[in-house]
């Protein structure tokens, strides 16, 4: 079995969050600014609750800090675990185009 390390639990994490119709709609929602939980739980035909419990899951994942202001929790939106996921989905894209061009290389050539 393969041992996972801290940088794969952490992609795991943003994943899981990605993962969600509701939660990346979320993370589309704070990419226009930090916004209330009510805000965020307005468009969504869910309960605040449930709104809450994906905003745990971004939470988690590292994609939003929660501020408490008095009585209001704003949220905001931490990019930087997209980044990572955008690297790691980068990387494999590369792969597997390559892939892919030496398999073009090689029918064209065997056609010949």
């Amino acid at each position: 079995m393969v041992e996972q390390q801290p940088d794969d639990l952490d992609l795991d994490a943003v994943f899981k969050a990605l993962g969600h119709p509701i939660r990346r709609e979320i993370i589309e929602q704070l990419a226009d600014g930090p916004k209330s939980v009510s805000e965020l739980a307005d468009p969504h035909d869910v309960s605040l609750a449930a709104v809450s419990k994906h905003l745990r899951v971004l939470e988690d994942a590292g994609l939003l800090d929660i501020e408490e202001d008095g009585r209001v929790r704003r949220c905001h939106l931490d990019a930087a675990p997209l980044s990572d996921a955008f690297g790691w989905l980068t990387r494999y894209r590369v792969l597997w185009e390559d892939r892919f061009d030496a398999l073009a290389d090689h029918l064209e050539n065997e056609d010949r």
